[in-house]
């Protein structure tokens, strides 16, 4: 096809069609979709696409990080900027986003990397993403942990006590709602799975799902051919909203209080700096 002809049918002018093509300027989501269907891309492809899309948009903010970030986290970052409602669950470690730098260095030096300069980088780069959390306008957050992130004495009683003041403080924010799901409750889905479902604030673009294993992540779309039943952001989603109906946020901050005040008031707690432990890539 030549430009014209692409021009034509999409009703651009022949000059903007050159600036996409040349660099010189992005390209938004709505028209990156339409640009893709008259191509006749693949619909498996299209949303790999659109993702690219979204990560160029923050490229120049996050490109100097892609040395120590994998693809798929820089295609999350993308994501993650542009979403406008982000659910996270974490069952060991404190949401990358509502983190502390000390908190986030602790974490991060013992599951993350060893080497100093990439230590840096990481931290780094996790405090600067926390910028969002006062974009105005912003997304709305909605992070849920298990009881054992609040317990767990992560880089010792001073560090753990200024993160859950932290936690406190995030709270009173009108766009982030924290809720911890006690262990009282007892055994529940995904228990054991970090992930993250981003909603977009265009109706036509759909959820995706981030997931951290083990061995890495995985970035799943609604329409991916790929995924089964389990493994789709609605199954997720699903489980999300199931944990939002058991716990509450007056109760979550409750229990977060509580804790700190141990951790204020009982030096002989049970609890030791040793419990910094597991193996997971934390976001």
């Amino acid at each position: 096809m030549t430009q014209r002809d692409v021009a034509a049918a999409m009703e651009w002018s022949q000059s903007k069609l050159i600036r996409i093509e040349s660099g010189a300027v992005n390209i938004s989501t709505n028209d990156l979709r339409a640009l893709l269907a008259h191509y006749g891309v693949d619909s498996s492809r299209i949303d790999v696409l659109l993702a690219v899309g979204r990560a160029a948009r923050e490229v120049t903010r996050w490109s100097h990080y892609k040395n120590v970030a994998a693809p798929e986290y820089m295609a999350f970052l993308g994501y993650e900027s542009s979403a406008s409602i982000i659910r996270n669950f974490e069952p060991l470690w404190v949401p990358g986003l509502l983190q502390t730098e000390e908190y986030a260095r602790t974490v991060i030096s013992i599951i993350g990397t060893h080497d100093p300069a990439r230590i840096d980088s990481f931290v780094d780069l996790r405090i600067e993403r926390q910028e969002l959390l006062v974009r105005n306008p912003g997304p709305s957050f909605h992070f849920i942990m298990d009881e054992a992130v609040i317990r767990r004495l992560t880089g010792g009683r001073d560090v753990m006590r200024g993160q859950l003041g932290h936690l406190l403080q995030l709270a009173e924010q009108q766009n982030i709602t924290i809720r911890v799901v006690p262990f009282d409750h007892g055994v529940y889905r995904l228990q054991g799975v970090a992930y993250q479902v981003f909603e977009f604030s265009d109706p036509q673009d759909e959820y995706v799902l981030y997931i951290e294993m083990p061995h890495g992540q995985q970035i799943v779309r609604e329409s991916s051919s790929e995924q089964v039943d389990i493994d789709s952001p609605v199954h997720y989603l699903q489980a999300f909203w199931e944990l939002e109906q058991i716990t509450s946020k007056e109760d979550s901050l409750k229990l977060i209080q509580d804790v700190a005040a141990r951790l204020t008031s009982d030096p002989c707690s049970p609890v030791s700096d040793d419990d910094v432990v597991g193996t997971q890539t934390v976001t």
